[in-house]
């Protein structure tokens, strides 16, 4: 795509900020007093449907104003300053409802001229946005004609042909098989990657998530439940795995670990230790020395997404 720019990140700023954010529909309260702070790269809205990941992002846009709380998008009020926001964003809805009977081309090339590119410039950008998303060859087709999976990829292109800074992506794997899915996370990670366009990707499926984002921001029953990247949303832990080599050597382990304050749940040869502090990973190597088990496994324990949203959404 050799006529796009690349945009500079924002980093050590927030993208986008909410202090105690509230937004109510008569007599419905969608959000209760949301907090939180994207930074760069591709961050998941993770929650599951129903829990106001659409309103939010709607709110991003400058199309909702919030009932309560401060919320800025690239520095910006969204609400009061909306089209100064709108310029610099991307954006691609969940719906799959799009013009049956207009090319990809045109659609993506008008998206881009109300994005307040001219009209020449908006139609190179169009051409090399389809490109890189893998449909060159489909660009003038109508986009009645195209499956599922194309009109997916024709909102990607539509969302970041005018490069814009932030790039808001609602469910864009919605209706895709394994296969198509897949292949649209690697497509957006490539864009934020090679690209330098920062993402925000609402999802409610945790594995996605997973898959490509840097950083996470969960919600449910109206909050945040957990938000920060996924390394610290997994947290580095002081839980210790330890795997002995010989059943006959758990119990004076546990009897040594005990000794030492630390809790040890058991699972066969398989002892998972929990302490105060970061010591216990040397505490369980020198019990496991002193009472001379063979150790098959010694490492931190790594929670996965799903144990972090299992346990704040419990």
């Amino acid at each position: 795509m050799a006529a796009m720019t690349t945009v500079a990140r924002e980093h050590g700023t927030a993208l986008v900020a909410a202090d105690g954010v509230m937004k109510r529909y008569g007599s419905f309260t969608v959000l209760t007093g949301v907090d939180f702070v994207i930074g760069g790269g591709i961050t998941g809205l993770l929650g599951a449907n129903g829990t106001g990941k659409t309103t939010l992002l709607g709110m991003m846009l400058g199309l909702h104003p919030t009932d309560g709380g401060s919320l800025r998008v690239l520095g910006i009020d969204p609400y009061t300053a909306g089209a100064e926001v709108r310029a610099r964003l991307g954006y691609a809805p969940e719906h799959h409802t799009l013009p049956p009977d207009v090319k990809a081309s045109d659609f993506v090339r008008h998206v881009a001229e109300l994005h307040g590119l001219p009209k020449r410039e908006a139609t190179t950008r169009a051409s090399d946005a389809l490109w890189l998303v893998g449909l060159g060859e489909e660009r003038f087709r109508p986009l009645g004609t195209m499956s599922t999976g194309q009109r997916q990829r024709v909102k990607l292109a539509q969302a970041i042909a005018h490069d814009p800074s932030l790039v808001l992506l609602d469910e864009p794997t919605d209706g895709l098989d394994p296969v198509q899915r897949d292949d649209m996370l690697a497509l957006i990670r490539r864009v934020a990657t090679e690209y330098g366009i920062d993402v925000v990707l609402s999802s409610h499926l945790l594995d996605e998530v997973q898959q490509i984002c840097d950083g996470a921001v969960i919600i449910g029953d109206g909050r945040v439940l957990a938000s920060g990247s996924l390394e610290e949303l997994r947290g580095g832990g002081s839980d210790i795995v330890v795997e002995l080599e010989d059943a006959a050597t758990v119990q004076p382990v546990v009897a040594g670990l005990q000794a030492r304050d630390i809790a040890v749940t058991v699972d066969g040869r398989l002892l998972v230790a929990t302490g105060q502090d970061d010591r216990v990973f040397d505490i369980a190597r020198d019990v496991c020395a002193h009472a001379g088990a063979g150790i098959t496994r010694l490492s931190r324990r790594r929670l996965s997404l799903e144990d972090v949203f299992l346990e704040t959404t419990s």
